[in-house]
């Protein structure tokens, strides 16, 4: 039986649309971007109540949370895309794992540092060998992995391909970081709130978490197309319709 995916899946295999649609799009997620970043900062920051424990380090876990789950997130995203480009032979999947690499690089370390600062006064260290703080470490450097691999090769198929085969591989080290806290006796808190469970803290604590955590997904969103569409006319300078766009844009 043959697989069929909905029309929009093999339009986003043509650079061209990619381009066109993307350039709709950036300016709308840099709206929700900014709106979004900027009631969860404040509310999170400003409002929200004191934590009867941590006290006001706590409001770290507004910018530590958010980074923490996109920065895995964005691995998942980076590995399906480098499967759907393996296994479709689509380009434009290449395309998107390869922007995302550094971007997750970079919400990674985020994730680590904020940790570590939270980490100081929560146990008297900014790091510990903890299950949970090391397989985050191990993703940060899957990152790392997947990057140099991107830029490997002198072909652009080749460095496409063994990126996706590592993404795919590290793949295994998602479910060590989120379950590490039950299958281990680790520092790390268990996870704030999750979607089966009514979150622990109040709504005055966790609503502006949730806008935080939307609000970095936005921001993934609208760097992702950055970049991607940076590589997009890398790759397609020759092709026509990047010829026309230089000509009408000097």
């Amino acid at each position: 039986m043959k697989l069929k995916f909905p029309r929009w899946f093999y339009r986003l295999a043509s650079p061209k649309w990619f381009y066109e649609i993307s350039s709709k799009l950036m300016p709308w997620l840099a709206l929700v971007t900014t709106v979004l970043m900027t009631i969860g900062l404040i509310w999170g920051l400003v409002f929200a109540p004191e934590d009867y424990q941590q006290g006001n380090s706590f409001r770290i876990i507004y910018i530590h949370v958010p980074a923490a789950i996109l920065a895995q997130s964005c691995y998942l995203f980076m590995a399906s895309a480098g499967a759907i480009g393996l296994i479709w032979k689509i380009k434009m999947a290449h395309v998107m794992a390869k922007s995302a690499a550094p971007i997750g690089a970079s919400i990674a370390v985020l994730a680590l540092a904020t940790g570590a600062i939270w980490g100081k006064p929560t146990w008297g260290a900014w790091w510990v060998w903890d299950a949970r703080l090391t397989s985050m470490l191990v993703l940060f450097f899957l990152y790392l992995g997947v990057i140099a691999l991107t830029s490997a090769f002198d072909n652009v198929a080749s460095s496409d391909k063994a990126a996706a085969v590592l993404s795919l591989v590290g793949v295994v080290n998602i479910p060590i970081i989120k379950y590490s806290v039950e299958w281990w006796n680790t520092l790390h808190q268990p996870a704030t709130f999750t979607i089966t469970a009514k979150p622990a803290m109040p709504a005055e604590m966790w609503i502006p978490l949730l806008i935080m955590v939307l609000s970095f997904y936005s921001f993934f969103a609208l760097m992702l197309f950055a970049r991607a569409r940076i590589e997009t006319l890398q790759r397609e300078k020759r092709a026509d319709w990047v010829q026309d766009l230089i000509k009408n844009h000097p």
